[in-house]
C-alpha cells in the first residue's frame, strides 16, 4: 500500500497565515461541519465523495481533513486511488488551534 503524505496542523496554520492558497476538503458530516472547520475548506463528506470526487481538481495538492485523521485517511486512499494528490492532516480538527468558521 502507498504511504500517503500527512501535514500536521499547526504547518497547514502557519502556510494559510503566509497567504499560501490551500486546497482543504473537510469530509465530516454536517453537524460537526457547522460546529466548525477551516476558513475556505471545501465540505464533502466521506459518504459523498466517490459521488462528488468529480468537484476537485487533479492537478492540485489537496489537504483532506475530518475530526482526527481517521476518515480523512480512507478519504486520502480512495482519492489517491483516483488519480488525485492527496496529503492527511493526522489529529484533524481536534488539534486544529487555528481560526474556525461555523455555520454553513
Amino acid at each position: 500500500m502507498k504511504m500517503i503524505n500527512e501535514i500536521l496542523p499547526d504547518d497547514v496554520k502557519r502556510k494559510l497565515e503566509n497567504g499560501e492558497i490551500l486546497h482543504i476538503v473537510d469530509v465530516r458530516e454536517d453537524e460537526e461541519w457547522e460546529s466548525g472547520h477551516i476558513r475556505g475548506a471545501k465540505h464533502l463528506p466521506l459518504g459523498s465523495l466517490e459521488q462528488r470526487h468529480g468537484e476537485l481538481g487533479k492537478g492540485q495538492e489537496i489537504i483532506v481533513v475530518c475530526r482526527s485523521g481517521n476518515r480523512s485517511g480512507m478519504a486520502c486512499g480512495l482519492l489517491d486511488s483516483l488519480g488525485y494528490h492527496v496529503t492527511n492532516m493526522p489529529g484533524g480538527m481536534m488539534e486544529w488551534n487555528g481560526e474556525i468558521v461555523t455555520g454553513r
